[in-house]
């Protein structure tokens, strides 16, 4: 993959932008870490369902009930994964998502059995397996700002986790991008033909020196949960990116989006992050 001085400036510009929105989302408080993932939620809802309509033609027959109701089971799950750092008076945010969640499970299956009176399996486990690659990531992604036992190692910090989390996978990606650009030779994947090996290893190999040297020496964190994230976000990021990359072949698609300019859509940005966000929290569940 040869390196375009073009293509890297304006991939630059465009992730300087992204990434004070980012951190302004992640840093600033709860609630505008809550509207920065609501916001990549349904982002990544809507390039999905574009996809999959492309994917299987079928599914451009399911009902406007069908498409909205799905993204909002997959909504209000996220708010039902957060934790009590959401409250809204005497509500806690998860007993809204709660709410939110049965009234449009309600809509769905009302709509598919007593309007539609049919279920389409198949175009159901589209929807289905939207809602686990999707909204399982970003309700787990909820789970990590503020989790007690993560502050533990994280200096007391409620946003350290996510954005160490999100750092790995950035690092990843830019030096697999740039160790690929400049030394990479052999093809990784016949599913993402410029992803090479050198470039996959490359990066996995400095997104973790960088986390874990940079976390232990400079802010002296525990070293066993930067190694644990760091490597499994090295790993399950190639992983998501190799599945996104798969949902576009199949639908014939360069990006899922042209929201950012250089880098393509939602799903195109996030998509190492949506696996690895499910990946990371089960190794944590079981190894931290």
């Amino acid at each position: 993959m040869a390196f375009s001085f073009q293509s890297f400036k304006t991939r630059t510009l465009t992730a300087i932008v992204f990434v004070v929105i980012m951190l302004g989302g992640l840093l600033w408080n709860q609630w505008s870490f809550l509207l920065l993932f609501s916001i990549i939620h349904f982002g990544c809802w809507i390039e999905y369902q574009k996809l999959i309509k492309l994917i299987d033609a079928d599914y451009k027959e399911v009902s406007t009930v069908h498409q909205y109701a799905i993204m909002f089971i997959g909504w209000g799950f996220m708010l039902w994964m957060t934790n009590s750092n959401y409250q809204i008076g005497s509500w806690s945010l998860s007993d809204i998502g709660w709410l939110i969640l049965t009234i449009a499970l309600i809509a769905f299956v009302v709509n598919e059995y007593f309007i539609n009176k049919k279920i389409l399996y198949q175009l159901t486990a589209h929807s289905l397996f939207g809602f686990i690659y999707i909204s399982l990531s970003w309700g787990l992604m909820m789970q990590l700002w503020g989790n007690m036992d993560h502050k533990v190692f994280a200096g007391g910090q409620d946003w350290l986790m996510p954005v160490i989390l999100i750092a790995s996978i950035w690092i990843n990606d830019t030096m697999a991008y740039l160790v690929g650009s400049f030394i990479g030779k052999t093809p990784f994947s016949s599913i993402s033909p410029k992803k090479t090996w050198e470039g996959t290893i490359g990066g996995a190999i400095l997104a973790v020196l960088v986390i874990s040297i940079g976390g232990i020496y400079i802010f002296h964190f525990q070293a066993k949960p930067l190694l644990l994230i760091s490597i499994t976000a090295a790993i399950a990021g190639t992983a998501g990116d190799l599945l996104e990359s798969k949902l576009k072949r199949m639908a014939g698609v360069k990006d899922s989006g042209q929201i950012m300019p250089g880098h393509g859509g939602f799903l195109d940005r996030f998509d190492s992050l949506l696996v690895a966000t499910t990946i990371v929290s089960i190794v944590f569940y079981f190894f931290s």
